[in-house]
């Protein structure tokens, strides 16, 4: 799908074609050179194309920049800003000074001029936009069969469900745009939540179980975003339903019953993509033709350990209390509120030429696929070096970030150089398998069904505790890419929790026990602020994180989350003025803005 993104660019702006103004010289009232008109594309073949188009709008990237301007970063699809730095798993990275923008974003002292929030902004309403062309040119196709008009039909309108869904938990109050829509000068005065809750039942209506093509939308990846719009809305008992069909009867878009997948780290691996967990992904490719990095996880260019064979730019750094999440006791549980209490030995201010011994204590096996750290083999690319990696070690910590790393043995294929920062054909999973039983476990919790909880979140752990989701020390050390041995490269120690275990803890306690695991299984995936919010722990949660890390490291020192403003990000100022007839604007900042 990725190989008609160029050739699709022209079509994709159908979404804002603007028809030549009427003038009285006839010369001047030509349609436009080079121009598409939907009389010359109302057909399948035309039609396709455009949903090929709204497809290439997910990763929010163009050539060499955002799709709609701005740095790639800044409309990244894994929202690494938005959610984890915001969400106080990442620190920005780098050195104090790059990027000041994101500064503010992660210590809640951004304003609506913040030219992130427009970037991220317009990307998805580009989205949105090419998903309401497909749907406006299908209604006036008349060579498409009904089957295939109904599958279309619920691809668009899955799509547009992810972008307004999207826009949704990060501004809340945002004007609804669809292919009926004629004045663009909406209001947001509406809540869109039951408009993205029909669009994604239509596609769960609609869609086939499987597809001719693995990276399109199928029934049941429109049912898991359907579940989580109504977690998002605290609908659990509505969201039960939805998680139960999906967990009894969903498959993959190529047919694969969903499942956890053996290994933790092939959620991350681009030669295990697309497997039985992946239930929604954005499909990345390396070296497609087009000299750049813009269908290679663009978005994330900037989050490679610095002076290593990576070359850029040692942003998007774990936190250390992120870290110190991962510890477990000797019945391999975690500390759910005491874990900074029993933080890991860590490198912190000491550089790479001195000797460093890694903490011996027991830890969840998911910490070292999650979190680079010295001494500890970073994928096959030797052990990591600690400060050596770190470009501003003393204002963003030791660690270096780990999941949207390739593997040196396969770089060859699954990397792109063809920019000044490295690519990757890792894709982009949206929602994963594990998402969808962690957020069912939430809903029967709030239920009360504690036991259905405990099991679906022992599904999770149990895959944690294979012995295949320990990390090895290399055969040798000297060629890492060889293999790795038995030796354990730390005290692993994880384990699900004993039967009746929840029902003991109670409904809150095991809530908090639920909101853990998703800490610690979705890490660094750009889910953690947005779950912060939803769940109404954020100024609890964030307000501990700055004043524990903030002790440590001077970039988030001073952070402060307000409840009543910071739950969502401010509505960009220029898209505010853009919008303003007489000195009035259709739009309204979000309180405390």
């Amino acid at each position: 799908m990725k190989r008609y993104k160029l050739l699709l660019l022209a079509a994709a702006c159908v979404g804002s074609l603007q028809l030549t103004t009427s003038c009285s010289e006839d010369f001047l009232d030509k349609p436009a050179i080079g121009g598409l008109s939907e009389d010359i594309i109302a057909n399948q073949a035309g039609v396709e194309k455009l949903l090929i188009g709204t497809y290439a709008a997910l990763d929010g990237q163009g050539n060499g920049a955002a799709i709609a301007g701005g740095g790639q970063w800044e409309a990244a699809p894994t929202n690494w800003i938005y959610g984890s730095v915001a969400g106080g798993e990442a620190h920005k990275g780098s050195d104090g000074a790059d990027q000041p923008a994101i500064n503010s974003i992660a210590t809640f002292i951004s304003d609506p001029s913040n030219g992130f929030f427009n970037t991220k902004w317009k990307a998805l309403y580009e989205g949105i936009s090419r998903a309401n062309s497909t749907l406006k040119l299908l209604a006036q196709a008349n060579d498409i069969s009904d089957a295939d008009r109904q599958r279309i039909e619920g691809e668009a309108r899955f799509l547009r469900g992810h972008f307004y869904f999207e826009l949704k938990k990060m501004f809340n109050m945002v004007p609804w745009i669809d292919e009926t829509t004629e004045d663009f000068n909406q209001p947001n005065d509406q809540d869109i939540w039951p408009k993205i809750e029909a669009d994604f039942q239509f596609a769960m209506d609609n869609l086939p179980e499987t597809q001719a093509q693995v990276g399109r939308a199928n029934k049941w990846a429109a049912a898991s975003y359907l579940g989580k719009t109504y977690m998002f809305e605290h609908k659990y008992a509505e969201a039960k339903s939805v998680f139960d069909q999906v967990i009894n009867e969903g498959v993959t878009s190529n047919g694969l019953k969903y499942g956890l997948v053996d290994r933790f780290k092939d959620n991350f691996d681009a030669a295990n993509e697309n497997n039985k967990e992946s239930v929604f992904a954005i499909q990345m490719v390396a070296y497609d033709g087009t000299g750049t990095i813009s269908n290679a996880n663009q978005g994330e260019m900037l989050n490679y350990p610095y002076n290593s064979p990576f070359r850029c730019c040692g942003f998007f750094q774990p936190t250390i209390d992120l870290a110190n999440s991962y510890r477990t006791n000797n019945q391999g549980l975690p500390y759910l509120d005491s874990y900074n209490a029993q933080p890991l030995k860590n490198d912190q201010g000491v550089s790479s030429s001195t000797a460093f011994t890694p903490d011996t204590q027991p830890v969840d096996p998911r910490l070292d696929w999650t979190v680079g750290r010295r001494d500890i083999p970073f994928l096959d690319w030797g052990y990591h070096p600690g400060q050596a990696w770190i470009r501003e070690q003393s204002t963003a910590g030791p660690y270096s970030s780990k999941k949207h790393i390739y593997w040196q043995a396969t770089a060859d294929t699954y990397s792109d150089q063809s920019s000044w920062a490295p690519g990757s054909a890792i894709n982009v999973v949206l929602i994963r398998f594990a998402d969808v039983l962690l957020m069912a476990a939430e809903a029967e919790a709030q239920l009360g069904n504690l036991a259905q909880a405990q099991e679906y979140v022992n599904m999770v752990r149990a895959r944690a505790a294979l012995p295949v989701n320990k990390v090895y020390d290399y055969k040798d050390p000297e060629n890492p890419t060889a293999g790795f041995s038995n030796e354990e490269a730390a005290n692993y120690n994880v384990a699900p929790y004993p039967d009746g275990y929840f029902a003991g803890l109670g409904q809150e306690q095991a809530l908090e026990a639920i909101y853990f695991e998703r800490k610690l299984e979705l890490a660094l995936e750009g889910h953690r602020f947005f779950d912060l919010v939803r769940w109404g722990k954020a100024e609890e949660e964030l307000n501990a994180f700055f004043n524990y890390e903030g002790a440590i490291l001077p970039d988030v020192n001073g952070g402060n989350f307000v409840t009543g403003k910071n739950e969502y990000f401010p509505i960009p100022q220029i898209q505010i003025d853009l919008q303003t007839v007489n000195g009035v604007s259709t739009l309204t900042q979000n309180p405390g803005y």
